[in-house]
Formats: structure tokens, C-alpha cells, sequence
């Protein structure tokens, strides 16, 4: 079975040698990437957290309704669990909360400040690369399964992805599961565009802080400084495309290959795909129906209400 680096170096090798040049962007969520995240979140730019975080506050009740009396709430990626704690704080029907991220330390972290905060509710952390089937502990086996995958996570993965990643949690929630889901809408393309190149270079930071992350973990010699952060719209593929320019002609070790980048080249890290609400409708429906639907007053964000189908 391979090890979590010889998994990376397949995955950024693989990635190098593609046209254009792409990097995984599960490797963002070192534990520094996990804190850039966070604060990209609170950027006046950065729209979809606080307007999910509001749909959530204001509709808490009914998604409540539709959730059930005892919950076993599960919740992939679930980085710092800030929008979780309007579920936690506000739910007597959770007995327990499995957060779900790649980066173990900064899960255990997260963990045990929940524990701290809620008392009263199971805290069970799991780290694991959930893009890829994994178990989920056999406890509370009277309650119900629901899937928490807030943030528009969804939006990041390839057309393959989904389809796995569905595949993987219709497998885990079974027949009676749940899953609640933050999903971003099309909008203006400067509001997109103004959100992934924030003033402060938050974003900047957060995307080649992957480099150094690489450089860490399994020897690549990626110069930071010899790239430039811009996300643009691709009104063909429906998504925001996260890209790293490099400024200078230069070349990357990976495993012992050389593999040179011209100026002006980009390494492609990340999609943030936007639908409408029929578009993400289709997408799902091989293995989930959508049931109910809540957004704010602009439509700029949707959380949904799923089942399986």
C-alpha cells in the first residue's frame, strides 16, 4: 500500500506533466494552509462565507425540521467547524459530530475545542482523504446518518471527482442518510473574479503556500517567489480557475525530473465551479434529489437540503 508521500509525489508528478501544469488542490490544507483558509473566509471580498453563514442562522430551525430528531452528524473537510457550531449550538437533535480533514493536526486541535464548547455532544475527528472511500466509526447506530459539506467544496472537484465523491457518501449515508450541502451560484463575473484576488493577497499567500507545503513534504524545490497568484472566470467551464504565473522562465525538480516552466506559464491549482440551481439539480441526481433549497435575498449562495434517490 503506498504511503501519503509516495501518494504525493504520483498525484504532483502526474500533475507536472500535464498541459497546462496542475497541482492537486487537496495540498493547500498543510495546517498553515488551514489558517490562510480561515482567513480568506473573513475577507470583505470573499462573499460565499458569511452569506452561507447567514442562510444557516436564519434558517437553523426549519433545516432542523428536515434533519430529524437524533443526527449523527458527519462532516468532511470540516477545516476550523466555524459553520458547523450554528448547527452545534443550535441543534439538540446531534448526539454526535465526526469532522472529517486532511490535515491531522489541525483536526485534533479543532477537536478538542469543541469538546470543550460542546460538552454535550460526541466528538469523534477522523483524518482521512475523503475523495477517496473511507469508514465511518460504527457508533449511534439508532441515529441518522447526515453529510455537512458546507463552503462550496463541491465546486472545487473535476467532473470525475464528483462522481466518486457522490458515489462514496450515497454509500456511507445508505438508504435513510442525509446531506445538507453549500452550493455557490452564478453571479456577476467581477464579484466572482474580485473574490479568489483579494486586495489583501490572502488568497496570494494561501495558494503558494501549496508550493512550500510540496517542498516540505517531499523534497520539490518550487521557488515562491518565482510565481504570481491570479484567479480568473472560464465562462466555458462554468468555474473560477485558481493559477500560478511564473514570472521568470525556470525549471522544478519532482523525484529527481526536471521540469521547466517559461515566463508566463501557470500551474492550474484549483476549480470553483458556480451552478444554477438546475445545473446542480442534474449533477446530483444519479444519486440524490434535492428537496428543499434556501438562499439569501441576492441569490449569490444555496444551502441544500438532499436525499437519496
Amino acid at each position: 500500500m503506498a504511503t501519503n508521500k509516495e501518494t504525493m509525489l504520483k498525484e504532483v508528478m502526474h500533475g507536472m506533466n500535464q498541459t497546462p501544469k496542475a497541482l492537486p488542490s487537496k495540498y493547500f490544507y498543510d495546517e498553515k494552509g488551514s489558517r490562510l483558509f480561515d482567513e480568506i473566509t473573513e475577507l470583505e471580498e470573499y462573499y460565499p462565507t458569511r452569506t452561507e453563514r447567514l442562510i444557516l442562522e436564519e434558517n437553523v430551525d426549519s433545516i432542523s425540521a428536515e434533519l430529524g430528531d437524533k443526527v449523527l452528524l458527519i462532516e468532511p473537510g470540516s477545516g476550523s467547524s466555524e459553520k458547523t457550531k450554528i448547527l452545534l449550538s443550535k441543534m439538540d437533535s446531534i448526539c454526535c459530530y465526526i469532522p472529517i480533514d486532511i490535515s491531522g493536526d489541525y483536526l485534533g486541535q479543532v477537536a478538542e475545542g469543541l469538546r470543550e464548547e460542546f460538552p454535550g455532544i460526541d466528538i469523534q475527528p477522523l483524518a482521512v482523504d475523503y475523495t477517496h472511500p473511507f469508514e465511518v466509526p460504527d457508533i449511534y447506530n439508532s441515529s441518522r446518518r447526515v453529510v455537512f459539506f458546507p463552503g462550496s467544496t463541491i465546486g472545487n472537484f473535476k467532473k470525475g471527482t464528483v462522481v466518486r465523491f457522490f458515489e462514496v457518501i450515497a454509500d456511507i449515508l445508505g438508504k435513510d442518510g442525509a446531506m445538507l450541502i453549500g452550493v455557490d451560484l452564478k453571479k456577476d463575473v467581477k464579484v466572482l473574479e474580485d473574490a479568489y484576488n483579494d486586495a489583501r493577497e490572502v488568497t496570494a499567500a494561501f495558494n503558494k503556500n501549496m508550493l512550500k507545503h510540496l517542498n516540505r513534504e517531499i523534497g520539490t524545490d518550487f521557488d515562491l517567489d518565482a510565481y504570481d497568484h491570479k484567479a480568473v472566470w472560464n465562462q466555458e467551464a462554468g468555474r473560477i480557475e485558481m493559477r500560478l504565473y511564473a514570472n521568470k522562465q525556470h525549471s522544478v525538480k519532482v523525484n529527481g525530473n526536471s521540469f521547466v516552466l517559461e515566463e508566463g506559464e501557470f500551474i492550474h491549482t484549483e476549480n470553483s465551479h458556480k451552478y444554477s440551481l438546475s445545473e446542480f439539480e442534474e449533477l446530483v441526481s444519479p444519486w440524490f434529489k434535492v428537496v428543499k433549497v434556501w438562499s439569501d435575498q441576492n441569490n449569490l449562495f444555496s444551502v441544500q437540503y438532499l436525499e437519496p434517490v
